[in-house]
């Protein structure tokens, strides 16, 4: 099963891959074709109701493919407003042939000269709610007809993820559906086929820029802070983290460093928010006023950029983690004692392979891909989500497992890994976790290959800063 919004980012994906959604119309048009054909013998009267987007294009691909049926297409709504190039090409290819094509403009002209199918292709999956004029006159006029109906991808009126519908709905006799079963149609008093459109697997199995809808939706999308606990022996990777938070979609980036460094991370942008406490690392006895701090503005939280790996500091970590109840992401030493904690917050962990294996997690010496198998195993047990890093990232929760293969060579310097854990957290304000943790390594390796050409072999975790949204914003250049 898919759902809507996951199929709309796998054909976004397949056109990256290569496999246009020009391509996949013309594969889900010779599927309705396909499906007209069982329903009915050659020479039968087909009536096709088309909307005015991809699902109206289906159709209209499946109209040429059914030249021994006497076929009719009716559009609902002027043809200058069909909402996607590939969906007019193919509706302009069949007026310039004379095929029986005609925009109907108000829902009295419609009427149906009692055809012997009838295909539903007004709405698509992506459309929800009540339907309007003229679809919900179409829909009636379909239901009370003596033929059968066939609806493409789901009966317009129909919640693809739910099955559920507000007010009228076209009762299908059967749904032909593309790439994989829907939600909402398990439920429904028809019969479901699933076509294959030629979507390749990897569309699926690779973070890719359909992967970044919601967030493209998301950024600056409310009151998103982000409160970055680092610094001690290190000053660059929390204001990294911090400074990526911001470049993601945070509002207010907040960094929880010792006084001892604190004035350095403020040095290196007056964007961060520097909150100071004493001493030159971070212990036990700061952790209860960081956690009540966290919870009283519900901020993201990314733990560990440049903490170090004192005892005192593992243990303060362990403990914020004990007592922490919102969402974070575990980055560099403070992964250590993630394995040793029980939590009620959710996690998203960043450990590269040397700190996946440190974790509990696989001791990987060749590519990550090849053992996702384990990844996915050592996500769930741990019970939180794991991006393990490497040239290609493995993403898992547990149950799903993604790869990410964006980036450059050039991502091997220092700092890349702080930038990734700001990103992420900037993305948590207004994504699921999982979705958060796939979407960001993606960000992250897009922002290194914006400035390949540029940078080469001289890039710097701090240039990714200035290419964060437009890898966001899905830029090729």
């Amino acid at each position: 099963m898919i759902s809507s919004d996951r199929m709309a980012a796998v054909d976004e994906n397949s056109e990256a891959l290569g496999v246009p959604r020009k391509q996949l119309m013309e594969s889900s048009g010779n599927a309705v074709a396909r499906a007209v054909r069982e329903l009915a013998d050659p020479g039968a009267s087909v009536v096709v109701v088309a909307g005015r987007g991809n699902n109206g294009g289906d159709a209209f691909v499946a109209a040429r493919f059914l030249d021994d049926y006497d076929v009719s297409v009716r559009l609902l709504g002027r043809p200058e407003s069909i909402s996607t190039d590939i969906a007019r090409e193919n509706w302009d290819a069949l007026r310039a042939a004379e095929y029986d094509a005609e925009a109907v403009t108000d829902s009295k002209d419609l009427s149906f000269d009692d055809p012997d199918v009838a295909v539903d292709a007004m709405l698509g999956t992506g459309v929800t709610g009540s339907l309007r004029e003229p679809e919900a006159t179409a829909a009636r006029e379909m239901n009370d007809l003596d033929a059968a109906v066939l609806a493409v991808d789901v009966p317009s009126g129909v919640d693809a993820d739910t099955g559920e519908s507000e007010g009228v709905a076209v009762d299908a006799d059967r749904t032909v559906t593309f790439h994989d079963g829907k939600p909402g149609l398990a439920d429904l008093d028809c019969e479901v086929t699933v076509a294959d459109i030629g979507i390749p697997p990897a569309a699926e199995e690779f973070v890719g820029p359909g992967d970044l809808r919601s967030v493209r939706e998301g950024v600056r999308g409310g009151d998103s802070r982000v409160f970055v606990v680092g610094g001690g022996p290190y000053t660059g990777a929390p204001a990294l983290s911090g400074q990526s938070s911001l470049r993601a979609g945070a509002d207010l980036t907040f960094v929880a460093a010792p006084s001892k460094v604190s004035g350095q991370i403020q040095g290196y942008a007056e964007d961060l928010i520097v909150q100071d406490y004493e001493g030159d690392h971070l212990t036990p006895d700061q952790v209860d006023g960081l956690v009540e701090t966290a919870h009283d503005y519900d901020d993201v939280v990314v733990l560990g950029p440049g903490l170090g790996n004192d005892d005192e500091t593992l243990e303060a970590a362990k403990a914020f983690l004990e007592r922490f109840e919102g969402k974070a992401v575990v980055d560099a030493d403070a992964l250590a004692v993630v394995s040793e904690v029980d939590t009620d917050a959710t996690l998203v962990c960043t450990p590269n392979r040397k700190e996946l294996a440190k974790m509990g997690g696989p001791d990987v010496d060749g590519p990550l891909r090849d053992a996702r198998e384990d990844i996915e195993s050592f996500a769930a047990d741990l019970g939180h989500v794991v991006v393990a890093k490497a040239a290609e990232d493995v993403v898992s929760d547990g149950e799903r497992t993604r790869l990410v293969r964006a980036g450059t060579p050039a991502m091997t310097v220092g700092g890349t890994g702080d930038v990734l854990a700001g990103i992420v957290a900037g993305l948590l304000g207004t994504q699921e976790p999982f979705d958060a943790a796939c979407a960001g390594p993606f960000v992250n390796g897009r922002a290194a290959e914006l400035l390949e050409d540029e940078r080469a072999g001289g890039l710097l975790a701090s240039d990714l800063l200035q290419t964060i949204p437009r890898a966001i914003r899905g830029e090729a250049e």
